[in-house]
């Protein structure tokens, strides 16, 4: 029996857990499965054409809010071409109310709810053995005319599921995300998520784990993406784990969704000994309006999050991601934007701004009409508008969040940004509330943006509201750019000095003499010794600034106009730089 699993994934970097545990699981005598990975930018006739090159007996599709309808187009294409294979569908979004699919897509033969691996199992092995259909857990299907279709089922022990990869999936894989999960279900029941469709937490042994990771780390893997819905539910579980990967020699990168609050003082002590980069953390705020929270059954420790966050981004090795919802009941705009102020005082390496979804068999879709609920009858279901925020309110902070990721997720302008959001006024929410008004009138919204263009809008905005000062928020610009991409890119509109010929023939003499002069040199850069110009202007750059950008970026108090020069050093992969004192360069 030929089976094909296959799912069309969100973006290339993207892989599929879920087939691969269907394909470990499910491997028999006489079974040759298959995964087959797509992305949703892929068109549906050059799948379907892959598929049929295949002359799988089963076809089994992995369905998401993300690409349900194109899956749904699939399944019925294949059954025009292939009208004897079998399609089965499976994952989140057929999970539940899976009785509409099956009445209104008749190319779907069976859909496996919940946690798939033990009903495909069966299912595969009553197909094989051309018996009727029975009454297998956690499947849906046709009996003539009646749909018959039971709980979604979940897999008790999670040892039973065989390790997902092979040493002959690495090539494959190698330049792709690799996720992994050490636990399934979740301790909370936030009102949003399908996690509050289920109860309990089942833990993946120890000894396992481990075994599993070193898998990874020996493969040399770019990062392992945690899908556990709360990585740190239990101490005994998740700390060892944590030790484990901290004292490998490996350059893998470990992404773990926390609940950051729930940390012991323990905990977090050690993550201060945790080599940076190694561990990456993905932590839920959603919301700090206590109504809010109490109405989605969420609870956060607000002190605590701020102490722990506070501590572990001050240890500066570890990269957080912290998450907020658009759309919660009894947040309007004015509500929403102090959580946003209350969360970016925080100073995460990223805030993810996200838009509610009301997903099948959560909570909140459930009670949507107490809310007056207004959102998209197909998937994603995005909220467009409720009691508290109509459309316009969201419809400006979807503007909004495409600023936030371009400016500040970014991380391209984390050296201006502060500067200006204090010139503006109001707090950090107020500035990029008025930002994205901006970005809405020139049209920005509709377009693609290049890193320079970026750099562009950000010079015409500050411009436009506050002109007295552009001289001087310009040399901050410049800074950031001088520490980003290695200083490759170097927006034209900038004040660089080889722009002013008599200014660049001035610094020139400054900056020749400087790099001849190795005693000089060696001062700032130890080891350097001089070889050629080209070495030296692909490893390094001086640039005077006429306001002294260093000092205000130690005391945060203000801008002094004063020429300074600065040395950039490319050497190591993070940019550094340093002030090259008055005797060293203007003497």
């Amino acid at each position: 029996m030929k089976i094909v699993l296959s799912t069309l994934n969100a973006k290339y970097i993207h892989s599929s857990l879920a087939l691969r545990y269907l394909a470990a699981y499910c491997q028999a005598p006489g079974r040759d499965i298959a995964v087959r990975e797509y992305t949703i930018n892929n068109g549906v006739l050059e799948i379907v054409s892959d598929l049929f090159a295949c002359q799988a007996t089963v076809i089994g599709l992995a369905c998401y809010i993300w690409n349900i309808e194109a899956s749904l187009q699939l399944a019925a294409l294949i059954k025009k071409v292939q009208p004897e294979t079998i399609i089965v569908l499976g994952g989140p979004e057929v999970s539940y109310q899976p009785e509409d699919i099956l009445k209104e897509h008749a190319a779907v033969d069976y859909i496996v709810l919940g946690e798939g691996e033990q009903t495909f199992a069966a299912l595969l092995t009553m197909l094989n053995n051309g018996h009727e259909i029975e009454a297998i857990p956690g499947l849906a299907y046709r009996n003539q005319r009646t749909i018959v279709t039971s709980q979604p089922q979940q897999v008790t022990n999670l040892d039973d599921i065989p390790f997902p990869y092979a040493d002959g999936d690495m090539e494959l894989l190698s330049d792709k995300i690799l996720y992994y999960e050490s636990s399934r279900g979740c301790p909370f029941a936030c009102q949003y998520c399908l996690s509050s469709a289920t109860s309990g937490v089942r833990f993946v042994s120890q000894e396992r784990v481990m075994r599993d990771l070193r898998f990874f780390i020996s493969h040399n893997v770019k990062q392992v993406k945690f899908v556990d819905r709360t990585f740190n539910t239990r101490k005994e579980h998740y700390f060892p784990i944590l030790k484990f990967l901290a004292e490998q020699t490996c350059r893998t990168n470990f992404h773990f969704e926390i609940a950051v609050d729930i940390l012991d003082q323990e905990v977090v002590e050690f993550l201060r000994q945790v080599p940076p980069g190694r561990f990456q953390f993905e932590i839920g705020i959603q919301s700090t309006n206590e109504q809010t929270l109490t109405t989605i059954k969420r609870h956060n420790n607000w002190p605590k999050i701020v102490e722990h966050v506070s501590t572990i981004r001050d240890y500066g090795n570890i990269h957080m991601h912290l998450d907020l919802i658009v759309g919660l009941p009894y947040e309007n705009i004015e509500v929403f934007a102090k959580s946003f102020d209350e969360v970016y005082d925080l100073r995460p390496d990223m805030l993810q701004i996200g838009f509610l979804k009301l997903l099948k068999g959560s909570g909140i879709r459930e009670n949507a009409a107490i809310h007056g609920y207004l959102a998209m009858d197909s998937a994603p279901y995005e909220v467009l508008g409720n009691n508290y925020m109509d459309y316009a309110g969201v419809r400006h902070l979807k503007i909004l969040e495409e600023v936030f990721e371009q400016i500040y997720n970014s991380g391209r302008f984390c050296y201006s940004l502060s500067w200006l959001i204090a010139l503006s006024g109001g707090g950090a929410f107020a500035f990029y509330s008025k930002l994205a008004n901006y970005w809405e009138q020139h049209g920005y919204h509709l377009v693609a943006h290049s890193t320079k263009s970026l750099y562009k809008y950000l010079s015409e905005f500050c411009a436009a509201c506050n002109p007295e000062v552009i001289t001087e928020y310009q040399e901050l610009l410049k800074f950031d750019a001088l520490m980003n991409e290695h200083g490759a890119v170097r927006p034209e509109l900038l004040p660089w000095n080889q722009v002013n010929q008599a200014a660049n023939d001035k610094w020139a003499a400054h900056k020749t003499a400087f790099w001849r002069d190795s005693n000089r040199a060696r001062r700032y850069l130890p080891n350097f010794s001089f070889t050629t110009w080209r070495e030296v202007k692909k490893s390094y750059h001086i640039e005077v600034f006429s306001v002294d950008v260093p000092a205000y970026l130690q005391n945060h108090e203000s801008l002094v106009k004063q020429e300074v020069a600065v040395l950039f050093s490319y050497e190591d992969i993070k940019p550094s730089y340093q002030v090259i004192n008055y005797d060293d360069f203007w003497n």
